[in-house]
């Protein structure tokens, strides 16, 4: 039996879980970055470390989606702003074209 104070074997934020159980009881069934991602999210509302545990499960999370997808969040994230950007350059042109249109027709009186 370990000691209730023991932060190698029973540490309390493994183990205040309102249900009962230890994170690893639910970790063990998943593999390494959703275990990691999971036992971060578990624990984030224990320690005085919210934001930073929420931030490494989210880590976690993304290492997960570019091994099974290939692709990295960064990757996705470029896409979508150069596409942002052509879409951002086509308004621009279509603008342009009209104000050029609106110099060259004359105003009715």
């Amino acid at each position: 039996m370990h000691a209730n104070n023991d932060q190698v074997n029973n540490p309390p934020h493994y183990t205040a879980h309102p249900s009962g159980i230890e994170c690893i009881q639910v970790t063990e069934y998943f593999n390494f970055n959703l275990g990691n991602a999971i036992k971060y999210i578990w624990r984030s509302a224990l320690k005085n470390s919210l934001a930073e545990d929420l931030k490494k499960a989210r880590w976690y999370l993304s290492r997960e989606l570019k091994r099974i997808t290939g692709q990295d969040e960064a990757d996705d994230i470029a896409k979508e702003l150069a596409a942002l950007k052509a879409r951002n350059q086509h308004l621009e042109l279509m603008f342009q074209a009209k104000r050029e249109a609106e110099k060259t027709t004359p105003a009715l009186n």
